[in-house]
């Protein structure tokens, strides 16, 4: 049993924050959305009025505070992103010490998180998933957390993060159903779980608190010189930024559908292009190691769960196949391969569950997974960290199929 998890999470956050500060001023330039971020943050910086209104505000508050630390630069721009990464990683951690109770599962559920390509180029673009995600990934370890202990504090600070991701993007609102279902089912099937929380009052909490906490994220609207946000156009906004979450957008060539995400079809180019005196590209692609082997490990969690009810092995399936799932549902016109990444990072949890399971026949397998992400993290490095590449047909040495291009 791990017993003091806090200083292996302090390293992890340490060597994580290192990682994605090097080199996060280049490029020099808006990457992707910064284009539509950025300028959203220096308009809240200004309180000048509205701006990319079709989101919450949370994210590009958050954008905005490493702005006003570091200056309108691009380390200003990135640097709150780099550290939404690094309490992805240590949430993860968490999570995993959590369900296992063990060093070994919990740090191979970190590893696999930083090396799974898809937080490391998040956590250095100024994007809102990435926030988003880290309040996800925090409630998740908090309701985890409360499941095993109880705690009225434990599960009202889960309930404070859910809203705080809903506060940076939608897309984190069915999560407030999930944990309130897994509440719900593991509460029931063993009253023990979450000691001292009564069934319909948690729930009550659960959903009052979240909801208070996404909309006390838009106070910093109340303040614009022009346009500001009453009380009474609170809830009329809302409808508002859904007909425009909802509205029909032309065809884009990076465009894929949902279920080709999970097998790498079609990733996305952040960026290609000259700048900063090199031609450089960014590729948000999931590290195939992570991303093809979670698969197989979220069809074993489920059929483990079948045949012996695990419910550790239960929770893991089910928190990929949501995360996954929403999609199949949300009235998007355009889908894109970054919208994965929140399963991108939940599909660790499976395999990290399932090595530790199939150790037991494969003696370390969970090690040479590890070793082989790392491999492939190195080799994938120059296009996920918008290195200096030779020519403009670089790329190609980094392009297995013709659907990454």
């Amino acid at each position: 049993m791990l017993r003091r998890p806090l200083p292996l999470a302090v390293l992890l956050f340490l060597l994580a924050e290192a990682l994605f500060l090097a080199r996060l001023s280049v490029p020099h330039v808006l990457v992707f959305d910064e284009i539509h971020y950025v300028p959203a943050a220096r308009a809240l910086i200004a309180l000048s009025g509205p701006a990319n209104i079709e989101h919450p505000l949370l994210g590009k508050i958050l954008i905005a505070l490493g702005i006003s630390i570091f200056g309108d630069t691009p380390v200003g721009w990135r640097f709150m992103s780099t550290l939404a990464g690094s309490v992805t990683v240590v949430s993860m951690f968490a999570t995993a010490w959590l369900i296992t109770g063990r060093v070994r599962p919990s740090l191979v559920t970190a590893a696999l998180t930083l090396l799974g390509f898809t937080l490391y180029v998040q956590a250095r673009i100024a994007m809102l998933d990435g926030f988003m995600l880290a309040f996800l990934a925090g409630a998740i370890a908090f309701v985890a957390w409360t499941l095993r202990v109880g705690g009225w504090w434990r599960w009202v600070l889960a309930s404070v993060l859910l809203g705080l991701a809903v506060g940076c993007k939608w897309l984190a609102a069915p999560y407030v159903a999930f944990a309130a279902v897994a509440f719900l089912l593991f509460k029931r099937e063993d009253p023990r779980r979450f000691p001292g929380l009564p069934l319909w009052p948690a729930l009550l909490v659960l959903g009052a608190v979240s909801m208070l906490t996404y909309f006390a994220t838009f106070a910093p609207a109340f303040f614009y010189s022009v346009e500001p946000l009453t009380l009474a156009r609170l809830i009329p906004f809302q409808l508002e930024m859904f007909e425009r979450q909802t509205q029909v957008l032309p065809v884009h060539a990076y465009q894929s559908n949902w279920w080709t995400w999970p097998l790498l079809i079609r990733p996305i180019w952040y960026l290609y292009e000259p700048v900063d005196g090199a031609l450089r590209g960014i590729l948000l692609l999931g590290n195939p190691a992570i991303m093809w082997g979670g698969l197989v490990a979220a069809v074993g969690c489920w059929i483990g769960w079948v045949r012996g009810g695990s419910p550790r092995l239960f929770a893991a399936a089910s928190l990929w196949t949501g995360s996954l799932g929403i999609w199949a549902v949300i009235p998007k016109s355009l889908g894109f391969y970054y919208y994965y990444y929140p399963s991108s990072i939940f599909i660790v949890i499976p395999l990290a569950l399932m090595l530790d399971r199939w150790r037991a026949r494969v003696r370390n397998i969970d090690l040479f997974v590890v070793a082989l992400a790392l491999v492939l993290a190195v080799y994938f490095l120059p296009v996920l960290s918008a290195g200096a590449l030779a020519d403009a047909a670089a790329f190609r040495r980094w392009m297995w199929f013709d659907t990454w291009v």
